[in-house]
């Protein structure tokens, strides 16, 4: 494995949501949501993530909100572009224009639907890893690919491709964060993938979050994470605590249907807008987030 910076692909990145206008892609919009990441000490941002929505876009459109971020980024917080699509043919496409774009990290997603044997999910990590130097993380969530990767296939994407340099682990497995980082040691870069989880995976050595609570809450989830890191675990635990129901909300409805909504009542997007087949947040979904906003004094920095 290669030797990364000390603060390289660590802290908090979080998966940004794709603001539309009337069907389309705001692209001002979301220069402006990496913007605010910026200002607000986000460690960096992850574009065409889960909250992102990326099946509902195209490869161009995808490919295109990777090289606005990079740009918006204007090298004040790291830019990491999720590549990884059903199709190999798709993923190389995106894999590749993502690195020339220049972004610092890639995380591809296990093929979901087709439940591949590991063998072949480790085949695919590594042909992708071949065509590109950019350094490689997989995307690990079970729930949306109905596929688990065991600890030998990770083995054998890290032996034949040098900046496979870590993961992202959105499941409630704390055994296997640990499994990871005794067989690849501290600088394994482990991510935490569901928000409930960030504080007691960091405690174990996950060396960030892609929380996507930070859309709303950017500060106050790099500062859990520059907790952890600095040892200050009470102080830690304390703020865990309070983003905790924030945490859960994001779950009330698929992602990023209530934090969509939480979003635009913040003012940080103009309108909940989906594509289909996702939709807005229900009239009875709103009132509980109207509810839980004014309970937390929730406003954007």
């Amino acid at each position: 494995m290669i030797d990364l910076q000390k603060d390289a692909l660590r802290g908090s990145i979080p998966p940004l949501v794709t603001p539309f206008r009337n069907g389309k892609v705001d692209y001002d919009r979301l220069a402006g949501l990496v913007d605010f990441q910026a200002r607000n000490g986000t460690h960096g941002v992850l574009i065409n993530g889960t909250t992102s929505e990326p099946s509902t876009l195209t490869t161009e459109e995808r490919n295109q909100a990777v090289t606005v971020a990079v740009q918006a980024a204007q090298g004040r917080l790291q830019v990491v572009a999720a590549t990884g699509s059903q199709s190999h043919a798709e993923s190389v496409v995106l894999t590749e224009h993502a690195a020339r774009a220049g972004v610092d990290g890639l995380l591809v997603v296990t093929p979901y639907y087709i439940r591949p044997p590991q063998r072949g999910v480790a085949a695919y990590f590594v042909d992708l890893g071949r065509r590109v130097d950019v350094p490689l993380m997989m995307y690990h969530i079970p729930g949306r690919t109905a596929f688990k990767t065991d600890l030998a296939t990770l083995e054998q994407i890290a032996e034949a491709v040098p900046h496979f340099v870590g993961i992202k682990h959105a499941l409630d497995d704390h055994s296997f964060v640990t499994e990871m980082l005794h067989r690849f040691g501290p600088e394994f870069r482990v991510f935490v993938g569901l928000e409930e989880f960030t504080f007691p995976m960091m405690c174990l050595g996950a060396g960030g979050t892609m929380n996507a609570v930070a859309n709303v809450a950017p500060a106050e989830v790099a500062r859990l994470c520059n907790l952890v890191r600095d040892g200050k675990l009470e102080e830690a635990r304390a703020l865990h605590f309070k983003l905790f129901d924030l945490m859960k909300m994001i779950f009330w409805d698929t992602n990023p249907i209530p934090l969509k909504y939480m979003m635009k009542r913040l003012g940080l997007i103009e309108q909940n807008e989906h594509r289909l087949p996702m939709m807005p947040a229900t009239a009875e979904l709103e009132k509980r987030i109207d509810a839980l906003i004014e309970r937390l004094e929730l406003t954007a920095n």
